[in-house]
């Protein structure tokens, strides 16, 4: 396992939906993204910290949630969820976020993916045996695809990080304590 070292320049690329998504499946819980960024960071120098969100128009809290982000530090790449006419939903940024690493590549010695998404497998091959990048990737180990797990240099198992995860409190449990 590569070691992070000091004088290294990273850019580090948040797949939110998919993370999202695994805390509150694993955890019933959301994501510090503060203390992530900080930890996956450690005390490198961080050029770009790029996080990749979908914007649907029904979810409650969305544009607090894209305002905390920036807050902490990320840019947001936005793109809108796409509905199809049979009810299906699309909402990935694979492409974008594996288009922006490449990029980015060359001005940087380590990329870091925060995904457990597996199609992510030929853009860490490319980053470094093609570029020769030190690729990284933080996720949740039980949710991660192992042959990404397995292709990257450095894996950081998301339920390592103290105070990484915040429990969701039920709605439920908040109008209940509030007329009380």
């Amino acid at each position: 396992m590569a070691v992070p070292y000091s004088d290294q320049r990273v850019a580090i690329f948040v797949d939110v939906q998919n993370i999202y998504h695994s805390a509150k499946h694993l955890h019933h819980a959301r994501v510090n993204f503060k203390e992530l960024l900080r930890t996956a960071v450690g005390n490198r120098s961080l050029l770009r910290a790029v996080a990749y969100v979908v914007k649907s128009d029904t979810a409650l809290g969305e544009d607090s949630f894209f305002e905390a982000l920036k807050q902490t530090g990320f840019e947001l790449r936005l793109k809108d969820l796409q509905i199809y006419p049979d009810g299906s939903k699309k909402a990935d940024w694979d492409i974008g976020m594996a288009i922006d690493a490449v990029r980015l590549a060359q001005s940087v010695d380590a990329i870091i993916l925060v995904t457990g998404d597996g199609d992510f497998v030929p853009l860490v091959e490319y980053l470094k045996w093609g570029l020769g990048k030190q690729v990284e990737a933080v996720a949740f180990r039980r949710s991660a695809s192992t042959k990404l797990k397995d292709s990257v240099d450095r894996f950081t198992d998301i339920e390592t990080i103290p105070r990484i995860l915040l429990k969701i409190r039920e709605r439920r449990e908040k109008k209940g304590a509030s007329s009380k």
